[in-house]
């Protein structure tokens, strides 16, 4: 584990390993039973917090209960860019860690940071507020996952995890021309995100997505965008500069539902049989049908993507047989989509 990334507290240790799960593999749930009750029971021995957390940590057993605990950035993992977009002229990218953020540049969002780098970006790392006077040396922001505490399982996780004054000083950022990557999975993240969000007329569902049609067989958070199952839409983000850069299939691991302001592009649609709980254990659900997991738009002189999903732009490795996670996963597109949606923010894209 990455203490920097987690910021574990010495008596929380095992519970976080087992609930960061819950973020790190995004939702995904166990192949065999979605939370049998052997996986329960299993989690049980793990941590006496309330339902939620129980079934944070049978998220963890993605292929057997020892994947617990060892999800970290894909080692492995080749970031070179062979024909980087910028040998000059290096966009500035804020890389945001001021809010309690779960992924950083050095922790699961390391393969991230490492491709846009190898892209000819810039990349700084922030750890204050945000401001016009922090934001104006910077042409990109991005903000993956914050939170309204320390740490996900804290009381208060779900709370604002930023003020009215940063939300303020972010979007008139992007009006006069800045571009904000928001990443925001299923909960607490969406919930902690969703003040910003509403400054760009965003909702967000704050919940966990589940659809058993359009996902991989017998996990129904895992979902799937493509051209062929016509979720995956047309936008010079899924289209590239050629053919190529065109991008064809994604793969999302739970994560939440957006709904954009209107003339918002959808680039990955939900589908009529996609439905949020609050509740992942069970409960109501509530369809999220013509919803996305990814919207793309322009606000003032500036541009937006927001994610409801973020292991879709990383690379990590889980449990003893390095189980693929995100751009590492074989057969999708993830890694082109992230270099398009930074060249379609950077004005390389139109």
């Amino acid at each position: 584990m990455l203490s920097h990334e987690f910021r574990l507290k010495a008596h929380k240790t095992r519970r976080s390993r087992a609930l960061g799960s819950l973020s790190g593999w995004e939702g995904g749930l166990a192949p065999a039973a979605w939370l049998s009750r052997e996986s329960v029971k299993a989690a049980n021995t793990m941590t006496n917090k309330s339902a939620p957390f129980l079934f944070g940590c049978a998220l963890a057993i993605v292929l057997s209960a020892t994947a617990l605990a060892q999800q970290m950035a894909d080692p492995n993992f080749n970031p070179h860019v062979e024909h980087p977009a910028y040998t000059k002229n290096f966009p500035r990218v804020m890389f945001d860690e001021a809010h309690n953020n779960f992924h950083t540049t050095t922790g699961r969002y390391k393969p991230f940071v490492n491709l846009i780098f190898s892209d000819g970006y810039h990349v700084a790392a922030n750890r204050k507020p945000f401001s016009k006077e922090s934001l104006q040396t910077f042409k990109l922001l991005v903000i993956a996952n914050a939170l309204g505490a320390e740490d996900m399982d804290d009381e208060g996780a779900d709370k604002p995890a930023f003020t009215e004054e940063e939300c303020d000083a972010v979007s008139e950022w992007v009006r006069n021309g800045g571009a904000l990557l928001l990443i925001a999975d299923h909960a607490p993240f969406g919930a902690a995100a969703q003040i910003l969000a509403k400054h760009f007329d965003v909702e967000m569902s704050k919940g966990f997505v589940f659809d058993p049609d359009h996902s991989t067989p017998n996990n129904p958070t895992l979902l799937i965008f493509s051209r062929e199952n016509k979720l995956l839409l047309d936008h010079p983000i899924t289209q590239g500069r050629n053919d190529r850069e065109r991008v064809n299939r994604v793969q999302t691991f739970a994560g939440q539902a957006l709904k954009g302001p209107q003339g918002a592009t959808q680039l990955l649609l939900l589908a009529a049989t996609a439905n949020d709980q609050a509740d992942p254990m069970g409960g109501e659900k509530k369809s999220v049908a013509g919803q996305a997991q990814g919207l793309a738009f322009k606000f003032g002189k500036g541009r937006v993507v927001m994610l409801g999903e973020a292991a879709m732009l990383s690379a990590q490795v889980s449990g003893p047989k390095n189980f693929p996670m995100g751009m590492n996963v074989p057969g999708n597109d993830n890694r082109q989509f992230a270099l398009n949606i930074m060249h379609w923010l950077s004005g390389l894209l139109k």
